[in-house]
């Protein structure tokens, strides 16, 4: 008898996509144990998780950072259609899973990230996933 909590389609997606059915409900040190940025942003685009990881790279405290407007404080460099020009496109939408390469222009540290953005219905938020360019490849579904 086929275990009922196994789907076939689990193996043909990635990691990242396995974790985004989960991600909602991780507590702040499960989403600080991600080898990954992970910031999840409500539809304004205000910041409301931000990991550890991503504090680190871009240099950055977490307390800093929470519920302060990510397109407009934290990387106003990310204001731009490329980026949240998807992101509002999604949130009016109620749908967005892209995965594109970046640049944010820091002064202190420049880094060249691949981000994927994510919406969740369930929270009716988006996630930012972001890695460095060498980093894990993710499909872009969009």
């Amino acid at each position: 008898m086929p275990d009922p909590a196994f789907h076939p389609d689990v193996l043909d997606r990635d990691p990242v996509s396995l974790l985004l059915d989960t991600v909602d409900a991780m507590t702040p040190a499960e989403l600080d144990a991600l080898p990954y940025g992970m910031i999840q942003l409500d539809a304004g685009g205000r910041i409301l998780k931000y990991n550890a990881v991503e504090s680190r790279l871009a240099s950055l405290p977490q307390a800093q950072a929470i519920g302060k407007q990510f397109f407009t404080e934290i990387a106003p460099c990310t204001k731009v259609q490329a980026f949240y020009g998807r992101f509002r496109e999604g949130v009016i939408r109620e749908s967005l899973d892209v995965t594109f390469q970046f640049h944010f222009a820091f002064k202190q540290h420049p880094r060249d990230v691949t981000v994927r953005l994510f919406y969740s219905r369930r929270t009716r938020s988006v996630w930012v996933i972001i890695s460095d360019r060498t980093g894990t490849a993710w499909s872009d579904t969009a």
